[in-house]
């Protein structure tokens, strides 16, 4: 028998899809909904909500394939070596891969400390409201960039660095990496569509860990096996529902800013809190 319900996995799959590209930690509103519809914190829960996240990532390779497998096709500096020939014709993906690199190195040393804080509902309430006060103004300590500004390795790999705050639940990984493409001179366009692109290596090698870490322990191939109708649906719902919140993000924080994802992360860690102080367990189920 699965560890999560059909009806809860589609939930918690929608929750996902909704916020994964949202400034306001998908992470962390699948941990708080996961606590009110009363799934337990199993392994395998704990591996669902990192597995699903793959179904997400795959709306922006679909939305953006036209960029996500185009090269470069400009003429190389001159005088290039073979091996800068070969870096300026891959240079989308080996700026992603710069940005990867400080999550991936912090992801595999960190893994015990990051998986002990996803069951801390009170650590993403703090994460979630600190993290709104600071979205209020970040428009204003960042100027809104320039249109002629670049996307440089050295940006990338600032990128990447800001990426890693996101480890902490309730930071959310795609506040932290538009942000810091933001303080890297980019427009709010331009950082949060990097901030997609960067989520795409990001959560597939965080979902490839998660299911060699469980094929690895006694049972787990058969867990893995038992609960893949579970994973199926999980990540097709995550896939159509970020389908349509990519397209509305883009569209929202490029007019509005990011001040209305502020207060709403404020307002759910205030209430999180005061439902926690009250005597609340979150479940309601």
């Amino acid at each position: 028998m699965s560890d999560i319900s059909i009806l809860q996995t589609i939930i918690i799959a929608i929750v996902e899809g909704l916020t994964e590209f949202l400034p306001v930690s998908s992470t962390g509103h699948m941990i708080i909904t996961q606590n009110l519809l009363g799934v337990e914190s199993t392994p395998f829960v704990k591996a669902f909500t990192f597995i699903i996240q793959f179904g997400a990532i795959l709306s922006v390779v679909v939305l953006y394939w036209k960029r996500f497998f185009k090269l470069n096709d400009t003429p190389a500096p001159k005088k290039a070596t073979r091996l800068q020939c070969l870096l300026h014709k891959y240079d989308f993906y080996w700026k992603l891969f710069i940005a990867f690199i400080p999550a991936a190195v912090l992801g595999l040393l960190f893994n015990d400390l990051i998986d002990e804080m996803l069951e801390s509902v009170v650590v993403v309430a703090v994460t979630l409201i600190l993290g709104g006060i600071f979205m209020l103004f970040c428009d204003k300590i960042f100027n809104k960039g320039s249109k002629k500004t670049e996307l440089t390795e050295k940006r990338a790999f600032w990128i990447g660095l800001f990426q890693c705050i996101s480890m902490i639940p309730g930071v959310s990984r795609s506040m932290a990496t538009i942000v810091g493409g933001m303080a890297q001179k980019l427009t709010r366009k331009k950082a949060a569509e990097f901030s997609f692109f960067l989520a795409v290596p990001t959560m597939f090698a965080a979902t490839l860990f998660k299911i060699l870490k469980i094929l690895l322990e006694p049972g787990g191939f058969e867990l893995i096996m038992d609960n893949m109708g579970t994973l199926i649906v999980g990540n097709v719902v995550a896939f159509v529902v970020a389908l349509l919140a990519i397209k509305f993000f883009i569209s929202f924080v490029t007019k509005y800013g990011f001040k209305a994802f502020g207060w709403y992360r404020i307002i759910l860690g205030g209430l999180i809190l005061l439902l926690l102080l009250t005597g609340h367990n979150l479940t309601i189920a």
